[in-house]
């Protein structure tokens, strides 16, 4: 199951270059660096990464990002540390892509949690953050910012006001796409997903999706329509996004919509895995926390909360769409799984996708585990923090372990390996079976 107050939001961009493609409607959008074409990576860390320094309270790891040679960390900590000395970081810091993994001096000291970070243009100078804020740098910002990312100052130029959470923000050409929980952004009515002008941060017009909609059925938790994650596709075309909502551009999407990045504006397609139309648990009322390509963008994976099915009558195997790592086909229609993997009531929050295996992270304790709820059933593997899939069947391949914490928040892929955001609950800090990865796990490619 999901650990109360644990949160899984972002958006995944993984390296970016700076280069533009041309999609067959004529809208420039940011291209995703290529996947290595083998794998699966390393199951031994790479050494020297930074770590969550230990405070006594439990912090978090909400996403990476790589920007040309230097990565870029988000989320809840106060503190870094690396090879004997602590950084005072208040929840953003920035290190080398390559070994030494040197810390930064970047510092720009948000006074809150931040969910998301994002970068237009090829010099990966400015930064969009987003999250539930209300200072930058010593400026007055609320829940979204642009920052320089020598200095940390706020860009007072782009609109820095969102009147709700900010989860997720993404680059696509002049637009900066962005969700969350507001129904106001940089002076705009606009519900839950804004596509802002990447250089005032005044929403465009691009994005006009008539989000509507969150879940209601007896005993459920409160919760409200939200947009809480994206993906875009390796071709620059496609957006997948999930969140809290029953319908999308006019039609009934549930957890998880597929995005035509078109022009004038962006449209809601026709693939629908309407397996998501199922309830999970009373906790967990939207449960689709995070989803992949695949490298040739073909299939959609995606990882799950939930427990187990609501209502469900105990029986195994089970069949629920709920703490699993599924495979979809990415095609225009309503489409079914082509393959399932459960995790026996465990919660999975992360995905990545190479040509050879499906990564999936959360707290989970087992895969292969269809037979059994919180216990191994029949057939389980023992596999906690994290497992690799094969992309074909759905069988675990890959499983080197990690301490499962809060869970795996974040996955991604870049040409050298696989980065893992993660956290430090209980003092966990171990990855492959390696200490000293709290928080940030490198498993490279060989």
């Amino acid at each position: 199951m999901r650990r109360p107050g644990h949160w899984q939001l972002r958006s995944t961009l993984g390296v970016f270059t700076g280069a533009l493609v041309l999609s067959a409607s004529g809208i420039a959008v940011t291209a995703t660096a290529a996947q290595a074409s083998t794998g699966p990576v390393s199951a031994t860390p790479v050494s020297g990464t930074p770590q969550l320094a230990p405070t006594g309270s439990t912090e978090q790891i909400t996403q990476l990002v790589q920007c040309g040679g230097t990565m870029y960390a988000v989320g809840s900590f106060t503190s870094i540390s690396q090879g004997g000395t602590t950084y005072t970081r208040n929840n953003a810091f920035s290190f080398s892509a390559t070994s030494p993994y040197a810390v930064t001096s970047w510092n720009p000291n948000v006074n809150g949690r931040v969910n998301t970070i994002a970068f237009s243009g090829s010099n990966c100078s400015q930064a969009y953050l987003g999250g539930k804020f209300t200072s930058v740098d010593g400026t007055s910002v609320q829940n979204l910012a642009e920052v320089s990312t020598s200095t940390g100052a706020v860009n007072q130029a782009f609109g820095h006001n969102a009147n709700g959470q900010v989860n997720t923000m993404l680059v696509t050409g002049s637009h900066v796409l962005t969700g969350g929980f507001f129904t106001s952004i940089n002076g705009t009515a606009r519900n839950y997903y804004s596509s802002l002008n990447v250089v005032t941060g005044r929403d465009d017009g691009y994005l006009w999706l008539g989000l509507g909609g969150n879940y209601q059925y007896s005993g459920v938790v409160p919760n409200s329509t939200n947009i809480a994650s994206q993906q875009l596709s390796h071709a620059g075309r496609r957006l997948l996004v999930e969140g809290d909502f029953t319908s999308a551009g006019g039609r009934p999407h549930q957890q998880i919509f597929m995005l035509y990045l078109g022009s004038p504006r962006a449209t809601v397609t026709g693939w629908n895995p309407t397996v998501f139309n199922t309830h999970c648990v009373t906790k967990h009322p939207f449960y689709v926390k995070a989803a992949a390509w695949s490298p040739t963008d073909n299939t959609v994976y995606t990882a799950t909360t939930g427990d187990h099915t609501y209502l469900w009558n105990g029986t195994f195997p089970q069949t629920t769409p709920c703490d699993t790592v599924a495979a979809f086909p990415a095609t225009q229609e309503s489409v079914i799984r082509e393959w399932t993997n459960y995790a026996g009531c465990d919660s999975l929050f992360s995905v990545a996708a190479d040509t050879s295996t499906v990564y999936a992270g959360g707290h989970e304790r087992w895969a292969n585990n269809a037979s059994g709820c919180n216990n191994a059933g029949p057939g389980a593997i023992s596999a906690p923090g994290m497992g690799g899939f094969s992309p074909t069947s759905g069988a675990l391949t890959f499983n080197p372990t990690r301490a499962r914490g809060l869970g795996a928040d974040d996955m991604m892929l870049t040409t050298a390996g696989l980065w893992i955001a993660s956290d430090n609950l209980g003092g966990a800090n171990t990855c492959g079976g390696v200490s000293g990865h709290a928080g940030i796990c490198f498993l490279p490619y060989s």
